[in-house]
This record gives C-alpha cells, structure tokens and sequence, in this order.
C-alpha cells in the first residue's frame, strides 16, 4: 500500500491524498512535521534531504515534492484526464500547478504564517500588508482566467491543477484576511465542493 509520511493539515500532503482519492489508491499516512515527529530527524533525511513533507513511499520507491508525486500518481495509474499525455494539453495543467507553487505560494506565505500559523518572526505588519496584497493580485490573475477558461483551469475537465488551484482558493478562503472580489474564483471553489474526493480535504478548520 502507498504510504504519505506528513501531517493532514499541510496544504501539500492533502494534494496527494486528494489526487489519491480521485484517483481511487488506497494508501495509509503517517503525523510527521509540526506537532507530531520531526521531520529532521534522520530516518526522515534519509527519504527527503530538505526536511518537507510529503514523502511517499511506492513499495521500494521514495519520491517527494507534492506536485511531482501528483504527476506519478496520474502517470502511474494511467488518468491522462488529469494529465493528458498530448504535450500541449499537458502543459496547460503544468503550468498552473507550477504558478500554485511559486507565484501564489510565495504571495501568500508571509501572511499566512503571520495571520493563520503565527509563526515567531513573522510579525511584521507592513510585510503582512504587502503579503496580502500580493495574494489578492495573484488570486486576480486566477479569477480572470477562470471567467475566461470555462469550468477549470485548464478549460472544461477536471485535472490536477485543479487539486493544487482548489486548495490554495481554499487557503485563501478561509484565512482571516480582506479579500478582493473574485466572482469566478468563489464559483470554481463551489464546483469543486461536489466532488466527494475534495470535501473531507477542505475543512473549514485548516487552510
């Protein structure tokens, strides 16, 4: 059975379980990362040099980065409808699960570990403004897409950009911050909800 070492609460080892669930993997998950057993320990090093989670181990195989175990996963189990195999097709989803983690995880990532983690050190008010200000210009970006796109982000289907966007729409959705109006966005994030693999991974309680 796969197994996902990291915490239910990451945004990053709910992709995984997410794209399982679509995907109809059995796995089991083990606590490691804040709160639970240290991902510096050296039994974790061993599988993933740079302390993250989630890990997965696929019998012998260890792989780590959640977007990267969401490509395997799909490729694995042969679901070109999350990732099409046509490299054009395929690019578009790429490309969207790459902005999630880059441009949109670095616009948010000071205020949500200010306002949602209080993480030490991240107490800066003016940095929390440019924060939030920088995740509402980029869940612009997003909300215009979407008015443009159709359904999904990469047009009219379901795929695993949609599991890496859903999340990070959910993260801003219920993090204690003024949010822009985004009309799309707010209607994506209800089209999503009647998936049953996307509800018990969208709690109100964890961004």
């Amino acid at each position: 059975m796969l197994q996902i070492l990291g915490r239910s609460s990451s945004i990053n080892v709910r992709k995984v379980q997410w794209t399982c669930d679509e995907i109809g993997i059995p796995y089991a998950r083990e606590d490691w990362g804040t709160g639970f057993r240290s991902t510096q320990e050296p039994e974790f090093l061993a599988l993933n040099p740079n302390g993250l989670i989630p890990v997965v181990r696929d019998g012998d195989f260890v792989l780590w980065e959640s977007n990267t175990i969401c490509r395997y996963l799909a490729g694995k189990h042969n679901r070109p409808d999350l990732l099409p195999a046509e490299p054009r097709a395929r690019a578009l989803v790429e490309r969207w699960m790459d902005w999630q983690a880059t441009e949109l995880s670095a616009a948010n990532r000071y205020a949500f570990n200010a306002l949602v983690r209080k993480t030490p050190g991240y107490d800066d008010a003016a940095q929390v403004e440019t924060s939030v200000r920088n995740w509402n210009k980029q869940m612009g970006i997003l909300d215009r897409h979407l008015a443009a796109s159709g359904a999904h982000a990469a047009g009219a289907e379901f795929t695993l950009a949609d599991i890496c966007l859903g999340l990070a729409v959910h993260r801003w959705l219920y993090s204690p911050i003024q949010r822009a109006e985004c009309p799309a966005v707010v209607a994506y994030y209800e089209r999503l909800n009647k998936r049953a693999a996307f509800r018990p991974h969208a709690r109100a309680d964890v961004p």
